[in-house]
């Protein structure tokens, strides 16, 4: 990447039409982990219109009223209006999750090792993962992404509020564009902001409101200018949203999940699956990894891949890039990560906590850069800094 140029990711909120479709599977899974640290779950979910269709696979002890899961989800995005066509109270929910395929089970199941105590859990499937992080921000997240969330995030409060702008409805989208000059971020160029509303207020009013309310409150001075272009629902009008205006899948944001485009991803999604798979858990231990580097002042950026064959506990290939701006030699941050940390899919339940009931949480406004995560907690760098001095 040159080092002067503008990068751009979006973000969407809690009622674009997937992500209603991501808090539902993340739900189911809650639920199950609530009664049952040991589900396996692989909760997909269709919306569309008055629609909700649940497939998957989920093998658990606990015992669950998936309609009454369902409903709860929608009522807290908010799809609660007397005019909303997909509404908590009145969607048809149609439930096609089976258990899970034995074949999958015995693979991943953990079981005795023949020359070791521990229990060793194979990979619930084969993949690629990657995690990232960067200086740029205080969450060690990308600029633009961080801010595209912020903004949802900030209309989402406002909305759940109830006393101004009563005229907001779920679904929502926004996107920031940060021109870079030497590779630091100098000047957000553009914001587009499309949120859903009623009928009754004008776009004039709705970017009036964007304007005062929201960017200046979210978006840093030194770079949100008067420079700054910014398109507030630039088709006019945007009174259908929701499911009732798309359909909407489980694992089709996986970009606005993870960095915006700023680092690269493995193709797996999040939501709806148990810890088991390393889609998930792995993707996450890539991001712990990585934000410790970072913390450490090891390097500016960094990213981390790791690969997995099903039913296999250790990775097949675990790599580092630190994209020139590492401060040490990058094989010895290499060795020094691995060294700290194990990449076991068993081992990152454990280090990360995984099977609590977390991941309703994880599933607005990234996977990422949430303080409150345990894999967002970086409590390994002293261990991390010691290692590479040893190898130095």
């Amino acid at each position: 990447m040159p080092k002067n140029f503008v990068f751009s990711s979006e973000s969407v909120a809690e009622g674009h039409p997937d992500k209603v479709s991501d808090y539902i599977s993340d739900s189911v899974l809650d639920a199950c982990l609530e009664q049952d640290s040991n589900s396996r779950v692989a909760c997909e979910t269709l919306v569309k219109s008055n629609v909700v269709v649940l497939a998957g696979e989920i093998s658990t002890k606990a015992k669950l009223d998936y309609e009454a899961i369902v409903r709860q989800a929608i009522r807290e995005i908010g799809y609660v209006n007397d005019d909303d066509v997909f509404h908590a109270d009145k969607v048809f929910i149609t439930n096609n999750l089976t258990s899970q395929s034995v074949d999958i089970a015995q693979g991943v199941d953990a079981k005795k090792a023949k020359d070791k105590d521990t229990a060793e859990q194979g990979a619930g499937d084969q993949g690629i993962m990657f995690g990232y992080a960067s200086n740029e921000t205080e969450e060690l997240m990308p600029a633009a992404v961080m801010y595209a969330h912020r903004i949802g995030r900030k209309i989402a409060q406002i909305r759940h509020g109830g006393r101004q702008a009563k005229w907001l409805r779920p679904d929502c989208k926004s996107q920031v564009s940060i021109r870079y000059e030497e590779g630091k971020a100098v000047e957000i160029t553009a914001v587009v902001i499309s949120t859903q509303h009623t009928d009754d207020v004008t776009r004039s009013e709705i970017e009036t409101f964007m304007k005062a309310k929201v960017l200046s409150k979210v978006l840093p001075k030194k770079l949100y200018t008067k420079n700054t272009q910014v398109l507030v629902n630039p088709t006019g009008r945007f009174v259908i949203g929701g499911p009732q205006g798309d359909a909407g899948l489980t694992g089709r944001k996986i970009i606005v999940d993870t960095y915006g485009g700023a680092g690269r991803h493995g193709g797996g999604a999040f939501s709806g699956k148990d810890p088991s798979k390393v889609d998930r858990s792995a993707a996450y231990m890539c991001r712990w990894v990585a934000k410790t580097i970072i913390a450490a002042g090891l390097a500016e950026r960094a990213e981390l891949q790791v690969a997995y064959a099903i039913g296999y506990p250790e990775p097949v290939s675990i790599s580092v890039d630190t994209f020139g701006t590492s401060k040490v030699d990058e094989e010895i941050i290499a060795q020094a990560v691995e060294n700290v940390f194990s990449f076991k899919p068993a081992n990152i339940v454990t280090a990360l906590k995984l099977k609590k009931p977390i991941y309703r949480s994880t599933t607005n406004y990234g996977h990422f850069g949430k303080e409150e995560l345990p894999w967002e907690q970086v409590t390994k760098v002293s261990a991390l800094k010691k290692a590479v001095k040893a190898l130095s």
